[in-house]
């Protein structure tokens, strides 16, 4: 019975130190998303950081170590994100976390990251409270900021030269700072403009016709929207049948990414001007590269989130080789004005705030063959659309 028990004993030792030994050859990275409640972008985004991750296998892993993905849904919740922040952290071990995409839920992460003090790399909440107001230590953001967003679109608003004009937003964070922003700069560029209406509807539950008549009442030159999902295709479709879009110029955050211009089909709008991702349009080397890998794995196109998720994986890996560890204190300092190249160029994340400066696609709107398209573009380098470093010190705490 001794040596039964003795064997036994042995055998599970074992077994502890090769599940240690494996262990040790492997980064595990958590992502939290909302893999449910936003299927059409959060799909895209697992796609292409998976990619990225198995192109960083293929070539050895990094730092001598295979990266694993291990992924959890956050509910669209900021309380069951940090719940299952927690038990990636307590169960699965995992050495950094990242992901996010609705603001609200991006900055309990970062709160709780805080907390933890675990590096957590937002990967696409856009609120700008995640990296000033809110901003910590251990949280740096990919995507560009609402505030690089708005800032982006401001030049082209200029050009109109329309003095009236309406703003449209979901009524939460994203959507008050996107239109705090724009109203802001472009004051400062065209001091005579007038905001003649300001309608808010609730996130998920706009009344589109009650919000297209008020717009056309109030009888604007033109409209600043960032309704984006299902609230943008109502509000798009209920303003084509009352011809609120007719003789008026829109200018719209994220209208021209895939995610939001498929599902409208020929009821796309024509001639916005918008955030997007012509996927189609962008001819660099890199890019091309991207998009063959991309439908060569998933025997299909490409999204926005396809792009952030892939960009994802590379700042991952290149932030862990130049840290040369997964140590959080290590990765915090090693993602410092960390550069890396990228499908859409060279990025880097700025050390005064966390924020990287991947740019944003800016073009016009069409229809094309039943389905809506952009049809041209201009990149526009995040970092041309930061705040001055004397705002930013203004608006985030010291670490």
């Amino acid at each position: 019975m001794a040596f039964r028990v003795k064997t036994l004993l042995t055998l599970l030792l074992l077994g502890s130190a090769s599940t240690a030994a494996q262990a040790g050859d492997t980064i595990k990275i958590g992502d939290l998303n909302s893999y449910k409640a936003m299927v059409a972008n959060t799909q895209p985004y697992r796609n292409g950081l998976d990619l990225a991750i198995a192109e960083a296998n293929a070539a050895g892993g990094v730092i001598g170590k295979r990266l694993e993905m291990v992924y959890r849904d956050d509910g669209a919740n900021p309380n069951e994100a940090v719940r299952a922040a927690d038990e990636l952290i307590l169960r699965e071990n995992v050495d950094i976390l990242t992901g996010t995409i609705l603001s609200h839920v991006g900055l309990a992460v970062a709160d709780f990251a805080k907390q933890r003090k675990m590096f957590f790399l937002a990967s696409a909440p856009l609120t700008d409270k995640l990296i000033w107001e809110n901003g910590n230590r251990y949280t740096y953001r990919l995507r560009p900021s609402t505030y690089t967003h708005a800032a982006a679109l401001v030049p082209d608003a200029v050009k109109l030269k329309k003095k009236r004009w309406a703003m449209v937003y979901p009524n939460y964070e994203y959507g008050q700072s996107a239109v705090a922003t724009f109203k802001t700069l472009l004051k400062q560029q065209q001091p005579d403009v007038e905001f003649v209406a300001d309608l808010a509807p609730p996130l998920g539950k706009i009344e589109a016709g009650a919000v297209a008549q008020a717009l056309d009442d109030a009888k604007p030159d033109a409209i600043f929207n960032v309704l984006f999902g299902p609230d943008l295709a109502k509000f798009v479709r209920e303003g084509n049948t009352r011809g609120v879009f007719e003789k008026r110029d829109v200018v719209s955050l994220l209208t021209g990414e895939p995610e939001y211009l498929d599902p409208l089909k020929d009821d796309a709008p024509k001639n916005w001007i918008v955030t997007g991702y012509p996927w189609y349009l962008i001819k660099t080397p890199a890019h091309e590269i991207f998009v063959k890998d991309y439908q060569a794995k998933y025997k299909d196109y490409p999204r926005m989130a396809s792009l952030v998720g892939y960009v994802t994986g590379k700042a991952l890996a290149a932030g862990i080789v130049k840290a040369g560890s997964t140590e959080s204190e290590k990765l915090v300092t090693a993602f410092a004005d960390l550069t890396f190249d990228s499908p859409a160029g060279p990025i880097a994340f700025r050390g005064i705030d966390h924020q990287a400066t991947l740019g944003l696609y800016v073009g016009h709107t069409g229809v094309k063959d039943g389905k809506g398209v952009m049809t041209d573009m201009v990149y526009k380098d995040g970092a041309a659309f930061q705040p001055s470093d004397a705002d930013v010190r203004k608006w985030r705490p010291l670490d």
